[in-house]
């Protein structure tokens, strides 16, 4: 037996869990009609193959049809789920892990022009900024029928053999109903808290006449919602402990904060270069205050605070949520003391950002998440060992290099900076994303035990890479800022580039003209109005900053605006003239008709970059596969065995920006279906 606080079984219930690890529910938007088919259960089975005590789905299966889910979530109210839910809770049970879902309908946090078109119901007429929608003020037909579905979706999930249900609270609609700041309700169901929580009580009660009372049922809620008005910390703890007494709960799933708003959200889910487990006393004061089993999660990242919420009886059930998207196998390797090689959730929350854009959860370093029925978690040997040449050490190609050490090739990478990293390296100057340079860091630790040879400070050229006699070659070389984008005047302008990396010093009126919409538009801004310069971010879009999605803008937004960064949406920058020691800006837009002038004395472009590829064209006629890929093998998930060349001596790839500016997710998965098959 371990002497380690994560690795002690938990009792909960009739329920024994074998440590004290949780994925907590969340909806990485992969289910199919609604129902989890192969992508949803192979997802949800890897992390319990991974070591996870209790891996919880669903965040949140909707239970109503007047509840449409707002991205691609499960719906507990079609009675076709079970026979999927069966599958998918055997198989998680047969790895040792439980498995529970949680339940919720949405109230006003959707839209009434999702699904079947209903009206949005919610106990007041507030619309949730987030989605839009003006709620109708909900009538006791409205509640007595939700109440019911609540009863019949766990029904269903006890019946799809899951040890449990969580009932979703805080912003949703049982939320709705306990807050002062979204109940507007007259008589049982409204007014006083006693009222205001009787919607709760009606449905944990209507859920326990279904299911028993050795079905396990909790709830997650926020204790404190962080906004005038609302529920404050002494609210919260008294509902925490008229949960306890209740006698319909088993466990208490802690949050702070609310969820109506972009910021509000990001505080209660903090994000890259916010502080880690800010939520974790708090939790421990209401586990203090009740006694009672007390589960948590809120960017709690690395198993040292973990370890900590364990050991310090501050929580009994700690959440790892997009630590495990990033790393299904935590458990395992903390079993094996291997904690070193576990791979880090760097908070880039590219997974939760994501869906709320109406795609897949996936992690942006780890590209076998979400498509585990395709790539592996663990790289298994090749039957031949191959020489394998990397030029590039950014993501892509140390990703490449890993994999193929993994495979047991011999793996040479030449890079012409003096330390790998790419474009991280340039991302990880800012002190809000510095945790990015942990997918360089991780990378490169793997390579070294794995042995991979590192050239650094090395030009690698034609004559380089065929010294080296390879089997294979795979140009990561990556991109440089593409800026020659006027009409006139590109050769007045910098890069976003230039200016993260100092090698420019900022204006004092500048001009940023992004239609990359990515970071490196908004970090340069951030950069120079630091200075005290006037700053104006313009671009063509109708949005700015579209590639950095919602999560990730609030941290920029609440320092760009307090600098009095200007942001000017739908007019495109279109020449450039010099005048004087100030710079004519001519702008114009898509839409036609306009011309206007910005007098500035720096114009900065951010507009992604263009390959740096000499070396994969001189290599090309070289090489068997003169670079072709194989997009049949490649998806198929089969070695590439193009020949165009007979007279060839290597196969010849590239990956990454080499081949067009994508993202750091888009270079890592390059790498990995490319070099798992090698």
């Amino acid at each position: 037996m371990s002497n380690d606080p994560l690795l002690q079984p938990f009792q909960l219930k009739h329920l024994t869990l074998r440590n004290r690890i949780m994925v907590t529910s969340h909806e990485p938007a992969y289910p199919e009609d609604g129902l989890p088919k192969e992508r949803y259960r192979a997802y949800t089975v890897e992390r319990a193959k991974g070591g996870i005590a209790l891996t919880m789905t669903a965040g949140s299966a909707a239970v109503s049809r007047d509840s449409p889910p707002v991205f691609n979530n499960l719906l507990a109210y079609k009675d076709e789920i079970v026979p999927w839910v069966r599958e998918m809770t055997d198989a998680v049970h047969e790895q040792g892990s439980a498995i529970m879902i949680q339940l919720t309908h949405l109230g006003r946090r959707t839209r009434w022009d999702k699904g079947d078109w209903l009206p949005v119901v919610s106990p007041s007429h507030h619309r949730e900024p987030a989605h839009r929608a003006f709620p109708k003020k909900m009538e006791e037909w409205d509640i007595e029928r939700i109440i019911k579905d609540f009863a019949d979706a766990a029904e269903r999930m006890k019946a799809g053999g899951m040890d449990g249900v969580e009932l979703m609270s805080y912003g949703h609609l049982v939320d709705q109903f306990v807050s002062p700041l979204t109940n507007e309700l007259d008589g049982p169901y409204g007014g006083s808290l006693e009222n205001r929580m009787r919607f709760t009580f009606d449905v944990f009660k209507a859920m326990r006449e279904r299911v028993g009372n050795e079905f396990i049922l909790g709830i997650r809620y926020t204790v404190d919602e962080c906004l005038p008005g609302g529920t404050d910390n002494e609210d919260g703890i008294e509902i925490s402990k008229r949960l306890r007494d209740s006698g319909l709960i088993d466990y208490l799933n802690v949050v702070r904060g609310h969820i109506d708003t972009d910021p509000g959200l990001t505080d209660l889910i903090p994000i890259q270069g916010m502080a880690n487990s800010p939520h974790l006393d708090f939790a421990g004061e209401v586990r203090a205050a009740t006694k009672f089993p007390t589960f948590h999660a809120a960017k709690i990242p690395d198993v040292a605070t973990a370890r900590h919420a364990i050991a310090s009886g501050k929580v009994d059930m700690v959440g790892m949520t997009r630590a495990h998207m990033a790393d299904p196998h935590v458990v395992r390797k903390i079993m094996e003391r291997r904690e070193d090689d576990i791979r880090p959730c760097v908070g880039a929350n590219y997974c939760l950002d994501r869906i709320y854009q109406g795609g897949l959860a996936f992690c942006i370093h780890n590209a076998a998440t979400g498509r585990e029925e395709t790539m592996p978690h663990a790289i298994p040997k090749a039957d031949v060992r191959k020489k394998i040449v990397i030029v590039g050490a950014g993501p892509a190609g140390l990703e490449a290099a890993r994999v193929s050490a993994e495979r047991g090739h011999d793996v040479v990478v030449f890079e012409a900076a003096n330390n790998a990293g790419g474009q991280i390296r340039l991302t990880a100057q800012s002190e809000r994303r510095r945790e990015m340079i942990s997918i360089i860091e991780w990378r490169m630790s793997q390579c070294e035990k794995l042995g991979v040879t590192f050239h650094f400070n090395t030009w690698a050229e034609a004559d380089t890479v065929a010294a080296e006699n390879p089997d294979v070659v795979i140009i990561a070389t990556g991109g440089l800022p593409h800026t020659e984008v006027l009409t006139e005047g590109n050769e007045l302008v910098v890069s976003s580039w230039d200016i993260i990396s100092g090698d420019v010093k900022p204006g004092t009126n500048v001009l940023i003209f992004d239609d990359a919409g990515d970071h490196a538009g908004l970090q340069a801004a951030e950069i120079i109005a630091k200075t005290g310069a006037k700053v104006e971010v313009m671009t063509p879009d109708r949005s700015f900053a579209p590639e950095v999605m919602a999560m990730n803008l609030v941290p920029y937004m609440r320092s760009l605006q307090k600098l009095d960064v200007t942001f000017t949406v739908t007019f495109r920058l279109e020449a450039a003239l010099k005048n004087g020691n100030q710079i004519v800006a001519r702008v114009g837009s898509d839409y036609g008709g306009v011309q206007k002038e910005r007098l500035v004395d720096q114009i900065v472009v951010n507009h992604g970059t263009i390959p740096l590829d000499e070396l994969y064209f001189e290599l090309k006629p070289m090489s068997k596969n003169l670079g072709e890929v194989s997009h049949v093998e490649l998806l198929g998930g089969r070695p590439q065995s193009v020949v165009r060349n007979e007279e060839g001596t290597f196969q010849l790839f590239r990956i990454g920006d080499a081949v067009a500016a994508r993202n750091t997710h888009a270079a890592i998965y390059d790498a990995l279906r490319l070099t798992k098959d090698l």
